[in-house]
């Protein structure tokens, strides 16, 4: 269980950090990014198939990001996040999106620059 909560937050990437400045602006939050991406965890550092409720919880995400400041602060969240766990696979965070249909304008990735995500 610890392990899950703390992928959950390298999936989502240090969030209670990034909540704070960015909560009053947007309707996305750090909390909101774990939420969300939580049911991913176990994909992100075992592999396998990706759950339903992971694809759900990524779909509800990009939906609710629907500003440029929800999108920075999404990015922001899951950057963190990724930097925090170790055994967490780059290579399948970046890929998830994918894998459930949807396209974000961004990489998955804890070298992505989320101030130029729009």
């Amino acid at each position: 269980m610890a392990l899950v909560v703390k992928i959950s937050l390298v999936v989502v990437m240090c969030f209670m950090v990034a909540t704070a400045p960015y909560a009053v602006d947007g309707a996305v939050t750090c909390q909101t990014v774990v939420t969300s991406l939580t049911p991913c965890a176990t994909y992100l550092t075992r592999g396998g198939p990706v759950p339903p409720a992971c694809c759900s919880g990524i779909t509800s995400l990009y939906k609710a990001a629907s500003t440029t400041t929800d999108r920075q602060t999404a990015c922001k969240c899951m950057e963190q996040a990724a930097g925090m766990v170790p055994g967490i696979s780059l290579d399948a965070a970046s890929s998830l999106p994918g894998k459930c249909g949807v396209n974000i304008p961004y990489k998955i990735s804890p070298t992505t620059d989320c101030s130029k995500v729009h």
